[in-house]
C-alpha cells in the first residue's frame, strides 16, 4: 500500500491508473495530488543540458513542498527567496547562503534583519526607498538592480509591480547607491511568468549589458546577471527554443565568464510533476429547446483549492477520465466543470468535452504542479488534498 508520508518507489514507468486501482478513492472526498519527483531530477538534467552556464535558481514561492525543496537541494541546485521564511525553509536543508537570492524587490524589514541574521546578502532592488532602507539596516548587502523589460506575451505579467526603468531609474538607482557606499553587483529582469514572446529574452539581456557598462563606469564590479524566470515547464520543445535565443543573447553581450549568470525558475521545475486526480461528486445536464445542451459535473477541488492557478496564474486546465478499463472511442459532450464550494465563481472550466460520466468517476489533470498547492485554502470547509510522491528506483 503507497503511504502518504514518504516516498514511494517504482521501477519502469509512474503508471496512474494502476495506483488508482489499488486506492480505495471511493471512500476518500478530498483530491489526489499524485508528485513523481524523478520529473524533477529530468527538468534539471534539461537545464543543465540546454543552459550550462546559467545557474538555476528555483523560486520556491512556485511551489514550497518540502519534498520538492529537498530533492532540488540534493541535485545542487540554488534558490530565489521572497521572504524569511522562505530563507529558513531552504537554510534548514543545508542550502548555503550565497546560493540564495533575495528576489522580492520590496522586503519588510524583519525579513531584511533574518537575511542579515543568516548572512544572505544578495538581494534585489528597483527603488531609492529600498536602497535607503538597506543603507540603514544591510549596508553589507550586495545590490542587484533589477530592471523592467516585460514580454508582450506573458501568462502573468509582472511589470506592473516590479522593475525600474532601464534607461532612467537604473542609472539613477546606481549613482544613489554609489553616494551611500553601497555595493551594487549586478542587474536582473524578470520577463513574465510563463513567457510566450520568446525575443523577450534577448532585449532583455541586451539592456542589461547597457546597465552593466554603466555600473563599470561607476566602479562597481559588476558580476552577476539574473535573467529571471518564464521558463515553460510542459513543453520542453519551447524550453528548448528559449534556450537557444538565451545562450546566443550571453555569447554576443556577456562572453566573459567572469559574470555569473543566473536565472530563477519555478514551473520549469515543478509543473509537470503534479497530477491531479479529483472525484465527481453531482451531476447536473443542462438542455435547451428539449435538446442536451452541456453536461456539467461538480467535483471535490476548484478554484480555491488546486485550481487557484486559474486565476492567479491564467492556467488552462485539460482533463482526462480515468474511466475502469475503458480507452479511447467514447462519445463526448460539451462539459462544464465546477469546484465543490458555493461560489459561482468556482468554475474551473466551461470549455471540456468528456464522455458521460457518474457520480465517483475520476478525473485526472495532468501539469498542476505549478502555483497550486501553496496558495489552496480549504474555503467553505473543502479539504486541500493530500499528495503521494514517487521517485524511480535507482538501478543497482
Amino acid at each position: 500500500m503507497y503511504k502518504f508520508d514518504e516516498i514511494n518507489y517504482y521501477e519502469d514507468d509512474l503508471n496512474i491508473k494502476n495506483i488508482l486501482k489499488e486506492i480505495n478513492l471511493q471512500e476518500i472526498d478530498e483530491s489526489l495530488n499524485i508528485c513523481d519527483l524523478t520529473n524533477i531530477v529530468n527538468k534539471h538534467d534539461i537545464w543543465q543540458k540546454n543552459l550550462p552556464r546559467i545557474h538555476p535558481h528555483y523560486a520556491v514561492k512556485c511551489n514550497d513542498n518540502p519534498y520538492i525543496v529537498k530533492t532540488l537541494a540534493e541535485l545542487g541546485t540554488s534558490f530565489d527567496c521572497a521572504s524569511k521564511n522562505e530563507i529558513k525553509q531552504v537554510l534548514d536543508f543545508g542550502v548555503n547562503p550565497e546560493h540564495i537570492i533575495f528576489a522580492n524587490p520590496c522586503k519588510p524589514l524583519s525579513h531584511i534583519e533574518f537575511a542579515k541574521e543568516k548572512n544572505v546578502q544578495t538581494g534585489t532592488v528597483d527603488n531609492e526607498f529600498e536602497i535607503y532602507k538597506l543603507y540603514k539596516h544591510y549596508p553589507e548587502s550586495k545590490l542587484v538592480v533589477r530592471f523592467r523589460c516585460e514580454a508582450k506575451n506573458a501568462q502573468c505579467p509582472l511589470g506592473n509591480k516590479f522593475g525600474c526603468d532601464a534607461e532612467n531609474d537604473a542609472t539613477a538607482l546606481m549613482l544613489l547607491a554609489k553616494s551611500l557606499d553601497l555595493n551594487v553587483c549586478g542587474t536582473s529582469f524578470h520577463v513574465g511568468s510563463g513567457c510566450n514572446e520568446f525575443a523577450a529574452y534577448n532585449r532583455a539581456i541586451m539592456t542589461a549589458k547597457n546597465i552593466f557598462n554603466f555600473g563599470e563606469m561607476l566602479g562597481f564590479n559588476m558580476n552577476l546577471l539574473d535573467i529571471g524566470g518564464g521558463f515553460p515547464g510542459s513543453d520542453d520543445t519551447k524550453f528548448l527554443t528559449i534556450s537557444n535565443i538565451i545562450n546566443v543573447a550571453l555569447d554576443r553581450y556577456f562572453s566573459s565568464q567572469k559574470i555569473k549568470v543566473i536565472a530563477e525558475p519555478g514551473r520549469f521545475y515543478v509543473a509537470a510533476a503534479y497530477t491531479l486526480i479529483c472525484k465527481i461528486h453531482a451531476k447536473r445536464e443542462v438542455r435547451n429547446a428539449g435538446k442536451l445542451d452541456t453536461k456539467m459535473y461538480y467535483i471535490n477541488d476548484g478554484v480555491y483549492g488546486s485550481f487557484n492557478c486559474i486565476l492567479y496564474d491564467h492556467h488552462e486546465v485539460t482533463a482526462t477520465h480515468m474511466l475502469n478499463d475503458s480507452e479511447g472511442g467514447l462519445p463526448t459532450f460539451k462539459t462544464l466543470l465546477w469546484g465543490p464550494t458555493c461560489d459561482a465563481l468556482d468554475k474551473i472550466s466551461d470549455n471540456l468535452y468528456l464522455p458521460n460520466l457518474n457520480c465517483g468517476d475520476l478525473l485526472a489533470f495532468p501539469n498542476m504542479g505549478a502555483y497550486t498547492v501553496p496558495i489552496a485554502s480549504p474555503f467553505n470547509g473543502f479539504m486541500t488534498p493530500k499528495t503521494l510522491y514517487f521517485m524511480k528506483k535507482k538501478p543497482t
